[in-house]
Order: structure tokens, then C-alpha cells, then sequence
């Protein structure tokens, strides 16, 4: 069976929310607030996350106060939302963000810069959501020869998926654009005009965008689910900072509390999560996102704790074969230890250390 890579995610209102990200940077960078341990007040956790339904177990955790419940009284939680996964890290990195909710391209390069210091793996959150969406006369993979194909961002993981995938296939495409199959990194914003217009023939995309492209005349070409085992792989996980890590683990496990318990409250009750969705969306850029849309989507996700390490095992040694990174030795990104405490208490299966 053939497997693809790991997955990065794209926020639903790229344009609407890009103040809003800038923003939330800019005025954390400098500030401590008892992030870093100080001895007055309570402590800070800045949380970061995308606004958009592959990230719905942030983005209700923090509309229900599901987070602010389980940090309690004596933990102040600052939230942020990006629109890419560059932005959280350059975040984390600065010292700027303490823990953030992020796909594992970005997850895996903050990894490899840091030497294996700055983040560590502390949960899953979502799997699946993404496909290939094409014109109605493409019916097969052959048939995508001489064909435009949209990705979010060249080497994106996206895009490594798609490249990697046309290269099982016997198809080249090459990072300049050209190759049997012409791959378009364009913002996912654009995908629906591009589709619309003609400019493009089809796109590799995640949840919202590839309901979209279907609603306006596409079809799915190929369900990534179908190319993994058990149908699953990462597409969002939770990452902390090392040295927040270090400096405040009681914090960090009930964040771990708040994201089991936001996972257990999406799972449960969809509708009330898919409104909530939506709400918070409109909160932040103006507009709420339209529900039927979420629940178009919501089938093609599976809201998880598991952060199913050997999928983005796999996309890395994918996104290598098509020198689109260079090797990088994974051992230390996971700890699961505060999740399998959690889990156990709650007496759900426990998720094994890779």
C-alpha cells in the first residue's frame, strides 16, 4: 500500500485572518507574563492554532472554555491564531508562543533547526481531510498528464503528498512547474477562482477547499485516507515548547486535560461543535463560516489523540525521495508521557511511545 505524507493545514479565511495572526504575534514578542516561570501572578500559557475545521479540536476547546477550565484559576490562557505553520514556529522560536496546535511538516522542521530542542510532540488532534480534486473528465491518474494541479505552497506538505504520488505513478513534476504533470503552488484562497477560470485542472488540498472545489463542479480524484493504513494520518498535532516543557509541567498536563476533553466534546456532540466552529471562525474573520460546508467536511476527519507517529515518519522519508527536504533523525519529538497519564485515568487505551 502505498502512503503519503505528512500533512500541513491551511487556515479557512487565508486572507481574513492574516491581521489577526500578525497581530497576535506582535504583541507577544517580548513578554514573559510568568510564561518563563516569574514569581508574581499566575502563570501564562500562549496557545496558538489555526481557525479553521482541521484544527477543531483548538478551536472549540477555547469557544466552549473547555482549555480555561481544565488550566483553572492559576493559569492565564493567552490564545493566537496563524494562518500557516512558518508563523507558529518563527512563534515558538522567539519565545513568543509557549504551545501550539500544528501540522507535522512544520512540527518536523522546527525539529530539525532546533537540533531536537525546541518542541516536543504531546498529542495527536485530527486525521484525514485531504484529497485530490479535478475536473469532472479526469478520471484517472494518466489522464493528469499535461494537466495544472494546485498546492498550497511548494514543499508544503501538500505538495510533497502530490509530488510523491505522481512519482509512485510514473509521473514527473518538477519543482520549476514543468514535468508531465504542471504542479501550481498557489494559496488555497485562490483554488475555487483558479478552478473556476480554468487556470487550474485540479488541486491537492485540505478541508474546507476540497468541499469547495467540489461544490463548484469538481470531483474527487483520490481520498488520502485511501493510501494509509486503517485510513489514517496525521494532519494536526500538539506541540509545546521544550523549555516551557521543563519549566512547567503541571501546566502542560492540563493542557494535554483541556485537549483530551475538547477531543471527547467533538466527537460527542458534532452539531453543537460544528456551530462553535463556525461562531469562533466569525469572531475572527468577520464572517462565520457557513455550517452546511463543516458538515460536508466533517466525515473526512477523525478527531484524535493518537498523533500517529509513523505517518509523519513516512512523509518525511517521502518528502526526502522527492528532494523536497533532507533527512532528519526524529528520536525525542514525542512525549506522550502527560496524555497516557491522562488517558489511563480516564480509563481509554493508552498511545505508545514511539
Amino acid at each position: 500500500m502505498r502512503r503519503l505524507p505528512f500533512r500541513r493545514t491551511l487556515s479557512l479565511a487565508a486572507l481574513a485572518v492574516v491581521g489577526t495572526a500578525t497581530l497576535g504575534v506582535t504583541a507577544a514578542c517580548g513578554e514573559d507574563d510568568g510564561a518563563a516561570g516569574g514569581d508574581s501572578g499566575p502563570v501564562t500559557l500562549r496557545l496558538g492554532y489555526f481557525p479553521n475545521i482541521t484544527h477543531a479540536p483548538a478551536v472549540v476547546g477555547v469557544e466552549k472554555g473547555i482549555f480555561a477550565e481544565k488550566l483553572g484559576a492559576d493559569v492565564k490562557l493567552d490564545t493566537k491564531t496563524f494562518n500557516a505553520g512558518p508563523a507558529a514556529i518563527e512563534a515558538v522560536f522567539s519565545g513568543a508562543l509557549d504551545a501550539t496546535y500544528i501540522g507535522p511538516n512544520p512540527t518536523v522542521n522546527a525539529f530539525s533547526k532546533s537540533k531536537g530542542e525546541a518542541v516536543r510532540v504531546i498529542s495527536g488532534a485530527a486525521s484525514g481531510g485531504v484529497a485530490l480534486v479535478v475536473k469532472p473528465g479526469i478520471t484517472s491518474v494518466e489522464q493528469l498528464r499535461g494537466k495544472k494541479i494546485a498546492t498550497p505552497q511548494l514543499g508544503n506538505t501538500q505538495d510533497v503528498a502530490l509530488r510523491y504520488w505522481l512519482k509512485e505513478k510514473g509521473l514527473t513534476a518538477t519543482k520549476e512547474g514543468g514535468g508531465d504533470v504542471k504542479v501550481v503552488p498557489q494559496e488555497n484562497a485562490q483554488t475555487v477562482e483558479t478552478f473556476t477560470s480554468g487556470a487550474i485542472d485540479g488541486a491537492w488540498v485540505p478541508e474546507p477547499f476540497v468541499s469547495r472545489l467540489v461544490n463548484a463542479g469538481g470531483k474527487v480524484l483520490l481520498d488520502e485516507r485511501d493510501l494509509w493504513p486503517d485510513k489514517k494520518f496525521v494532519i494536526t498535532n500538539l506541540i509545546v515548547s521544550t523549555k516551557f516543557l521543563k519549566a512547567h509541567p503541571d501546566v502542560v498536563k492540563k493542557l494535554v486535560e483541556g485537549q483530551v476533553a475538547a477531543n471527547e466534546f467533538v466527537n460527542t456532540r458534532p452539531d453543537e461543535s460544528q456551530q462553535a466552529i463556525s461562531d469562533h471562525i466569525g469572531k475572527i474573520a468577520g464572517k462565520p463560516l457557513d455550517v452546511k460546508l463543516i458538515k460536508q467536511a466533517w466525515p473526512t476527519l477523525e478527531f484524535t489523540n493518537d498523533p500517529i507517529a509513523s505517518s509523519l515518519k513516512t512523509g518525511l522519508d517521502h518528502a526526502v525521495a522527492v528532494e523536497l527536504t533532507q533527512p532528519v533523525n526524529l528520536d525525542g519529538l514525542y512525549d506522550l508521557k502527560y496524555l497516557n497519564e491522562v488517558l489511563k485515568a480516564q480509563g481509554k487505551p493508552e498511545v505508545a511511545q514511539p
